[in-house]
């Protein structure tokens, strides 16, 4: 077995019908056709999951802060409140 299930036999009819269908001169036309659409395919699958990422990314960022934010951050606040006289 070939390509997922298709075998040898399978192949060949498919090959052989394309070639029917479009003949001998048109095939690398048609296979270029064919390579350039799948090409853009995948480059906007790409983009979109890149875009589908960045804005994850963001709510998960702004999430953060958004919980950072609510409260004091206790290292800053001690470090500032506490002030030691001098001459201890």
């Amino acid at each position: 077995m070939g390509f997922g299930g298709i075998g040898i036999q399978e192949l060949l009819l498919i090959f052989l019908l394309v070639l029917l269908l479009f003949g001998a001169k048109r095939l690398p036309e048609v296979g270029k056709a064919m390579g350039k659409g799948i090409r853009e395919f995948k480059k906007a699958t790409k983009e979109i999951q890149a875009d589908i990422d960045l804005d994850e990314y963001e709510k998960k960022d702004s999430s953060k802060k958004k919980s950072a934010g609510d409260g004091p951050d206790t290292k800053e606040e001690s470090a500032g409140d506490e002030k030691k006289p001098e001459g201890e």
